[in-house]
């Protein structure tokens, strides 16, 4: 399926670039719908990489590139089953979203997050798949997860850690502050700079300049520089998982569902 138009997302191939644009309101949370799409966009990915080089993830929401996690759809679905069935579905849930980015994190294309805004939680781990992160200057990154008694469960702690080293993932995860691009490009999550809202239009002259070489060369270095930590990601979710069973996770989460803030997800 070379072109997709769903409830949350969309796909296409521009000049031989792969664009997925995320386009649910009010800042692309994830939830199940979404899961759904990019299963079906991860499915059409050997597909797609026979006629591109590269693959740039966006988003088309002024707010952000994304927020995060559906914190509400998890905190209703979990109120509605028994705890051991509410953690069996969060498990089944993060095995899925896993096997989504595991298989973005090792296509054998040159992939680029195109950020700005909010790229929060999951939000900041579907960016922390992609090669290169490009992001406008308003862009602020963040992992909140600790103050609904969570970890990151979406890979986001192996992954930061394999990219920049220990430090930096106590720094976002201990404390909860969110960075800004500045802060980002000098620790080396970012790697360029846009005006605001030029973020695409970098990534895609980024996809230019990738798509001149010889792509059986792009891929062994890619392998060569970028190793997926299978073993740390699975012990996230036993660990994420083990967490989601305690009274302070459900307390969180009733905190952020009732937050009549137009944006609860900001610190």
């Amino acid at each position: 399926m070379t072109e997709f138009k769903g409830q949350t997302l969309s796909w296409q191939i521009v000049n031989g670039v792969i664009e997925l644009t995320l386009h649910r309101e009010p800042c692309n949370e994830i939830g199940s719908l979404t899961l759904e799409e990019l299963e079906t966009f991860t499915a059409s990915l050997p597909e797609l990489q026979r006629e591109s080089a590269a693959l740039i993830v966006h988003s088309a929401m002024n707010a952000g590139f994304c927020a995060g996690a559906d914190l509400r759809e998890l905190y209703e679905g979990s109120q509605r089953m028994e705890k051991d069935a509410a953690i069996r579905g969060v498990r089944e849930y993060l095995e899925r979203i896993h096997r989504v980015m595991n298989a973005i994190d090792a296509a054998p294309l040159t992939t680029i997050a195109a950020v700005h805004g909010v790229t929060f939680g999951g939000g900041f781990e579907l960016a922390l798949v992609c090669d290169i992160i490009v992001a406008d200057r308003m862009a602020r990154f963040c992992f909140p997860e600790l103050r609904l008694g969570l970890i990151p469960g979406f890979g986001g702690i192996p992954r930061l850690k394999r990219d920049l080293g220990n430090a930096v993932v106590r720094d976002l995860l201990l404390t909860g502050r969110s960075f800004n691009v500045m802060k980002a490009q000098q620790v080396g999550l970012v790697s360029q700079i846009a005006a605001e809202g030029e973020a695409l239009r970098l990534a895609r002259a980024t996809a230019v300049q990738v798509g001149k070489f010889d792509r059986a060369t792009a891929i062994a270095a890619k392998q060569f520089v970028k190793p997926i930590p299978y073993e740390e990601l699975q012990r996230e979710i036993e660990i994420f998982c083990d967490l989601f069973s305690r009274p302070a996770v459900e307390e969180g989460l009733r905190k952020f569902v009732k937050n009549q803030g137009p944006q609860p997800y900001l610190p």
